[in-house]
């Protein structure tokens, strides 16, 4: 027969993947006797949650892993309307565009690993990790992006791949080191406002009122997959905390994850969630949080204490208020400081 076709693999999928796709097609194809032409070639997504059409529409690159040439020929016409500023397609074997997707998040987590690892350090030696994150990222080897401490990643890419990939290395014999400690660092990382509010309350969280701004893993999405919050507010009722929290996107989620728990509630507007609280905690760096009204927040609170995880709140104004404010990686301030 002169019939051809091509078989594009389109997910984030480990090394191999298309090999074993070409080999299940042939299997299937010689079973019934038929005999077709085909080829399969890579075309990994780089969707961010959020933004994902707009990623589509306007790729900053398109990665395609080929066999032949007739394969590169009907990508490159398939992928002509979004190429036509400039060339954004970068061609390569098949394995390896499987592995420059892993790659590219194994980085970023890596990014996001080191900064919390380093700002941990600041913790220790009394410095301020904005201050270094200012200054390195004017590096441009470094950069700014990805280089924000915080209470650590989630969602359902960076968790997933670092580990994939780190598995795709065990069965080949090797053993992934870094992106081993990148996964460690971060689960650990999950921890670290729970510890805060440890020290804060002098070991005493039990009958305290923790309020939550921010529940999703991420802003512009309600995916809590792996989120920080789930740590923090597992931690927090496990030790006799009630908390009150709000997301602009993700409380129906935690009401699933959440709702049966007594001492667990969500609320429509932030600042009912803040209310007699003992502490206000950020998680999550929706755009509607990073400019609080303080002086509503100073009435409605028991106590005047905040925690920054993402280190965005204007502290100068918060002690003007007379808050006590404590951040990853920077010196607390305030009263009670």
């Amino acid at each position: 027969m002169s019939e051809s076709l091509l078989v594009v693999v389109k997910s984030t999928v480990p090394v191999g993947t298309c090999d074993r796709v070409r080999k299940e097609i042939q299997a299937q194809l010689d079973a019934r006797g038929e005999s077709i032409s085909f080829s399969v070639a890579s075309n990994p997504e780089f969707l961010a949650e959020g933004v994902a059409i707009k990623n589509f529409m306007q790729p900053d690159r398109i990665v395609c892993g080929v066999e032949d040439p007739k394969s590169e020929k009907i990508l490159r016409e398939l992928y002509s309307p979004f190429n036509r500023n400039h060339e954004k397609m970068f061609f390569m074997d098949v394995r390896s565009s499987e592995l420059t997707k892993y790659s590219a998040n194994a980085m970023l987590a890596t990014k996001i690993s080191l900064m919390n690892e380093l700002a941990n350090i600041a913790d220790r030696v009394g410095a301020d990790i904005e201050h270094v994150r200012k200054g390195i990222g004017s590096d441009p080897r470094i950069g700014y992006s990805f280089i924000y401490a915080g209470p650590g990643y989630g969602g359902s890419c960076f968790p997933k791949d670092v580990r994939a990939l780190s598995h795709t290395a065990e069965e080949y014999g090797f053993e992934a080191q870094i992106l081993n400690a990148v996964e460690n660092v971060n689960l650990n990382q999950k921890t670290r406002l729970f510890s805060m509010l440890l020290d804060v309350f002098k070991n005493k969280l039990n009958d305290r009122c923790i309020g939550i701004w921010g529940l999703s893993f991420k802003p512009n999405t309600d995916d809590m997959r792996e989120a920080p919050s789930r740590v923090l507010i597992e931690a927090l009722l496990e030790a006799g905390a009630s908390v009150r929290a709000h997301d602009p996107e993700a409380m129906t989620e935690a009401q699933q994850l959440f709702g049966g728990y007594e001492g667990f509630s969500v609320h429509e507007d932030e600042y009912e969630a803040a209310t007699g609280s003992h502490a206000l905690v950020l998680v999550t760096e929706w755009k509607q949080y990073w400019v609080p009204d303080y002086k509503r927040l100073s009435e409605s609170m028991r106590s005047k204490i905040l925690v920054d995880g993402r280190n965005i709140w204007p502290r100068d104004v918060a002690l003007v208020h007379g808050f006590s404010c404590h951040a990853i990686g920077r010196p607390s301030i305030g009263p009670d400081a």
